[in-house]
């Protein structure tokens, strides 16, 4: 059974998309922007539009009752793949940070994205189920 994910710690979608699915021990996250969900900021520089993207993937997850080690693949797309050393440090930091290996990964440089913003990030997540003993 398909569960729908939208929770309010998370920007809200902007189209007629879910922030996410949940299927049984599978979360597959729509694309979030770096939009700041108490204020609808959103910042200037790739550096905390990176940060920002992945603060709200988390949100997503923990709503979901995943965890950031449980992410399994992520895409990113960005306007700006010239940066993409600052986009890697800020990424390998969040993964780290959380105790997390690095999930599989695709980017792709897009012309453009929703709101003007530089970096979009999508994610899908794999939640082991526990074997009691």
């Amino acid at each position: 059974m398909n569960h729908i994910i939208n929770t309010k710690n998370a920007p809200k979608p902007i189209g007629p998309y879910s922030q996410a699915i949940k299927i049984d021990n599978i979360l597959i996250l729509s694309g979030q922007i770096p939009v700041d969900v108490k204020s609808s900021y959103i910042p200037e520089n790739i550096s905390e539009q990176t940060y920002l993207v992945l603060t709200n993937i988390k949100s997503i997850l923990i709503a979901s009752g995943f965890l950031v080690k449980d992410i399994i693949k992520t895409t990113i797309f960005t306007t700006e793949l010239k940066k993409i050393e600052i986009i890697n440090e800020i990424y390998m930091k969040f993964f780290l940070d959380n105790k997390s290996q690095f999930p599989a990964r695709s980017c792709v440089e897009v012309k453009s994205l929703p709101k003007n913003v530089k970096i979009e990030i999508e994610a899908m997540a794999f939640k082991h189920n526990k074997i009691s003993t």
